[in-house]
């Protein structure tokens, strides 16, 4: 049984060049309806936002202000890694050095000195220098040489 083929306006192409013609205009045709359509939905959803450019203004200084914030956070983290200059050796760190070191105060500090020496950092748990949440803030800045 062969299939009859209509174009987008209902009439029968006569040979293989009108076939190709029709593919040629339904595609047209679609593409037109389908821009429209895309064209009516972006006039209603602008239609509905009457204050679209005030919302907009307001959003985009709203991540202004948030990236500024995000860009001096990041600019003090680069500055303080680039002073880093690696991990601390806790055999050999002054007490100002190791005060440095998060979670580490004056008395921490004098505690990992007075605990020396150490063969691995973790002796400061298990010496009971520093907590386990201590140690575990600070262990990839130390080392042991």
């Amino acid at each position: 049984m062969k299939r009859k083929v209509r174009d987008c306006n209902g009439f029968m192409p006569q040979s293989a060049v009108h076939v190709a013609a029709w593919d040629v205009d339904c595609i047209s045709v679609i593409m037109k309806a389908g821009l429209a359509a895309a064209s009516f939905g972006v006039m209603l959803l602008s239609g509905c936002y009457s204050n679209n450019t005030d919302a907009l203004r307001e959003h985009t200084a709203d991540a202004t202000a948030a990236a500024k914030r995000d860009a001096g956070a990041i600019a003090a983290g680069v500055i303080e890694g680039l002073a880093r200059k690696g991990p601390t050796d806790i055999n050999r760190a002054s007490s100002k050095d190791l005060q440095k070191l998060p979670g580490i105060d004056s008395d921490a500090a004098n505690a990992i000195i007075a605990g020396r020496p150490y063969d691995d950092t973790s002796q400061l748990v298990r010496k009971h220098v520093l907590s386990r949440p201590q140690f575990n803030r600070i262990r990839a800045q130390i080392m042991v040489k």
